[in-house]
């Protein structure tokens, strides 16, 4: 009998890692909640589970041929890929949602928030959401293919993303130039210098606390992975890209709560 999972539970949650929501202000002031969340888990284990299916079927093309996991693949047209495809849609489907719920709340709980001053969402402005790490067919150089985007984001030409940097660092809105040549795609976020035990082994608590100074955020050796000098400097990132993305707002974090 299959575990029962516990997804409805986690809907509207945040989650732990590079998860994070965010309150930030652009170079006008101007008060922004931001929040980075995904599937909760069903992502990961549909992949997990797709993942050895693609060998068992790779294994009975050849059984002479030794399968690695990151070459495995599903072939289209079979129940294996037709099954897997349904999966990654209802789990982009759910980590939007989850999203959503989210932001909801967190507007509803700044509402409520006796020690902020009142205030109503722009009602010219809307929310920016996109998807990373996730499949979507698309069209590209005549062609009809299933494209996966690994730690990056659509960046169609006028379509608006969100780059965000570390706990420490500016977070960037950006329009895309829809690059051809990048699949209408750039940069999910800064990206890490270094692995999680890496980082612990690296930086102090205090050297922690100096790097988010400015920051209302957590400052305990449970979060010295996620340390900003563990990522890549976000404005090197954006410089390197200048050709996927326009910037629209840098955004500057005054509070930053990690899952």
């Amino acid at each position: 009998m299959a575990k029962a999972q516990n997804n409805a539970n986690h809907l509207g949650t945040l989650g732990t890692g590079n998860h994070f929501i965010e309150m930030c202000l652009d170079e006008e002031d101007r008060v922004w909640f931001m929040l980075h969340s995904g599937s909760r888990g069903p992502g990961n284990r549909i992949g997990t589970v797709y993942i050895e299916l693609a060998k068992n079927d790779m294994l009975k093309l050849d059984k002479q041929v030794k399968v690695e996991k990151d070459l495995a693949y599903l072939r289209e047209g079979t129940k294996n890929f037709e099954d897997y495809v349904f999966a990654v849609t209802w789990a982009q489907k759910y980590a939007r949602l989850n999203r959503n719920v989210m932001m909801a709340n967190v507007l509803k709980a700044a509402h409520s928030c006796a020690d902020l001053p009142t205030f109503e969402v722009d009602p010219s402005s809307k929310a920016v959401n996109c998807h990373h790490n996730y499949v979507k067919v698309e069209t590209h150089f005549g062609k009809e293919v299933f494209l996966t985007r690994k730690g990056a984001v659509s960046a169609r030409q006028g379509e608006l993303g969100i780059i965000p940097g570390s706990m420490g660092a500016r977070s960037f809105i950006v329009r895309g130039k829809g690059n051809p040549e990048s699949f209408h795609s750039c940069s999910h976020g800064a990206g890490r210098t270094m692995s999680r035990t890496k980082a612990k082994k690296m930086f102090t608590v205090d050297d922690h606390v100096q790097a988010t100074q400015g920051v209302e955020c957590r400052k305990d050796a449970d979060v010295i992975d996620e340390t900003p000098m563990a990522y890549k400097d976000i404005d090197d990132v954006m410089a390197a890209q200048s050709d996927l993305v326009d910037v629209v707002h840098r955004l500057k974090q005054v509070l930053c709560v990690k899952g």
